[in-house]
């Protein structure tokens, strides 16, 4: 940033960021302005017609009826109109506003899905959600309160004060007295109230995250007596929010309302007394009565557009925040798209020397050399910190090496064009994600799938038997996070899912983990259907299940230890497999 350029306030980002949004609307803009002008001069145009019947047959008491009944009809008309033009640029405005906020809500949604893996190592969910849904709705109290509002408030403020300057200049200048003091009161409401304000949105932020947190840990909570202390810190926390919201709300109740309801009523007296002290003989000509009722009216109108302008700065900080928040989430960088045209064809993986690091300087895979041929079954154990997941995601590119290379079909993993590579290679994670929706949308996932496609891919998996026996077949709604289903079920599903792309690499991670003994011989007799006809890479912690892997590769520590079949491994004395091996048989005779 230059010298000269003003520093990147948040209330200018916020601004930025409503323009972007609004950009596509300016035309409905335009119109939305040219009516709110419209109407506030004909809202200005009562007190005017008021002031003539009062000054021409009125006080002379000249009973003109046709006069009268034209100021009449001209008074309604005006009212009328203003009415329905109000109505109208209500209606195009609020659309700007909704559309603007619809395009906001899907541009922080879209750039969610496009953050790299390491953000979500540290992100809070709760928090992710109030970002796209509380912040991005208090960004379209923003848009309302700047352009219903404040803008509205704004032009009926110019109308009236034009219009008072016509009728008498001098009494206009002592109204205009009220806008310093006005922004006196705002300046300090604002100095008062806009930490109260940001703390309140931060606690509520941090309540909608524990609520989130609690609900996808409720099992352990309970099982753990958990659910005291949990339910005392929320306590704490939203006494700390009302405690915040007590704090703006006392600056509103005291510089708000009663200070501009004291400032009218200061003025009327003025307004009043200047019109005795004319109407006394002083220097200056006397001021009609007309003039003095329509002063009266303007007076209040006046205060009422200034009150509503200050009501609404709580509503405008929080926007602000909020937009801030947004802001802050949208400079977050996206996952790095390769601009490559690479390819997988065979499904070789190699890996030279590749060492890798969550936080510099503390590696957590060393020196890793490896190469998996087309159509080899690989097993991966290890003890837990082993680097096994790690080794896993770059694989699936969620990251890059900190050194060495990592390449497919002899093409470094970074030079392969995005989609290709992820219609190449398929994950079954160790926690099956289901949707709450059909069973073909759940295999699908967005892809333009043919039903031969899908049971095709639910055949391998070795989960179309028990999709068939349900009520509904593929077209059976599942719940959430796949409720109606066995854990077994689920990851059957989720196999399919990964098979149904078909792809050239299959990447397991501890698939069978939760998963009973009869569903993991399914599993395994799926794995078998597929070997020889691509790639796969197993982690496994039920070691039963990469018995027959064509190689197992052990880590420990990040490097790989040992690496064979499992009868060759078996023969290692004092080796790590073998003792998980034994570890594991003894732990399942215990439970026997």
């Amino acid at each position: 940033m230059s010298r000269t350029e003003a520093p990147e306030t948040p209330a200018r980002r916020a601004a930025a960021l409503l323009w972007r949004a609004a950009r596509p609307e300016a035309r409905h803009l335009w119109v939305g302005l040219i009516w709110l002008t419209l109407a506030a001069g004909l809202d200005a145009l009562g007190p005017v017609l008021g002031k003539a019947f009062i000054d021409r047959y009125l006080l002379p008491r000249d009973p003109a009826v046709g006069a009268m009944a034209g100021l009449l009809i001209g008074a309604l008309l005006a009212g009328w109109t203003a009415s329905w033009v109000r109505y109208g640029q209500l209606a195009r405005l609020a659309g700007v506003a909704m559309r603007s906020v619809q395009r906001i809500r899907e541009a922080v949604y879209s750039h969610v899905l496009r953050l790299p893996m390491s953000f979500f190592d540290t992100a809070i969910t709760g928090q992710l959600v109030s970002r796209v849904t509380n912040d991005t709705e208090a960004v379209k109290q923003l848009y309302v309160q700047v352009l219903f509002v404040m803008l509205d408030c704004l032009i009926m403020l110019a109308s009236l004060l034009l219009t008072m300057a016509f009728l008498d200049w001098r009494l206009m200048l002592i109204v205009t007295t009220l806008i310093p003091a006005v922004l006196g009161i705002v300046y300090l409401y604002q100095r008062l109230s806009a930490p109260a304000v940001a703390r309140t949105r931060e606690l509520r932020s941090e309540l909608n995250a524990q609520t989130a947190e609690s609900i996808g840990g409720m099992a352990v909570l309970q099982a753990t007596g958990a659910a005291t202390h949990y339910g005392e810190r929320y306590a704490r926390i939203n006494q700390a929010h009302y405690t915040s919201r007590q704090t703006e709300l006392r600056a509103n109740a005291w510089l708000l309302r009663p200070a501009l309801d004291l400032l009218n009523v200061a003025m009327l007296a003025v307004v009043i007394a200047v019109f005795g002290l004319r109407e006394s003989g002083g220097s200056l000509a006397p001021i009609e009565v007309g003039v003095l009722y329509a002063f009266v009216s303007y007076i209040g109108r006046v205060v009422e557009p200034l009150i509503q302008i200050t009501m609404q700065f709580s509503q405008l900080q929080q926007a602000v925040i909020s937009a801030a928040r947004v802001n802050t989430l949208l400079d977050e960088a996206e996952a790095p798209r390769p601009a490559a045209t690479g390819r997988v064809t065979a499904g070789a993986i190699e890996a030279r020397e590749i060492e890798f690091a969550y936080t510099p300087g503390v590696p957590v895979l060393r020196g890793i050399s490896l190469r998996i041929e087309p159509g080899e079954f690989i097993g991966i154990v290890g003890p837990t910190g082993s680097g096994k997941s790690s080794l896993l995601s770059l694989l699936l590119r969620f990251y890059r090496v900190t050194q060495g290379q990592l390449s497919i079909d002899g093409q470094a993993i970074a030079e392969l064009d995005e989609d290709a590579f992820r219609d190449a290679v398929g994950l079954v994670p160790q926690e099956p994600f289901l949707l709450a929706a059909s069973v073909r949308e759940n295999i699908a996932m967005g892809r333009p799938l043919g039903d031969a496609q899908i049971h095709a891919a639910a055949k391998s998996a070795g989960a179309h038997g028990f999709i068939e026996r349900l009520e509904q077949g593929y077209d059976t709604l599942l719940g959430e996070g796949g409720a109606r289903l066995a854990v077994g079920e689920k990851q059957l599903i989720a196999i399919a899912r990964a098979l149904a792309g078909q792809p050239r690499i299959l990447l397991l991670d501890e698939a069978t983990s939760h998963i009973d003994s009869e569903t993991e011989r399914v599993v395994q007799q799926a794995l078998a259907a597929l070997r020889g006809r691509l790639t796969i890479v197993s982690i496994a912690h039920r070691l039963s299940t990469i018995r027959e892997a064509d190689r197992i590769l052990v880590l420990s520590h990040g490097r790989i230890t040992e690496q064979g079949p499992h009868e060759a491994l078996m023969q290692i004395d004092g080796g790590l497999y073998r003792r998980l091996v034994e570890l594991q048989q003894l732990a399942n005779a215990d439970g026997g």
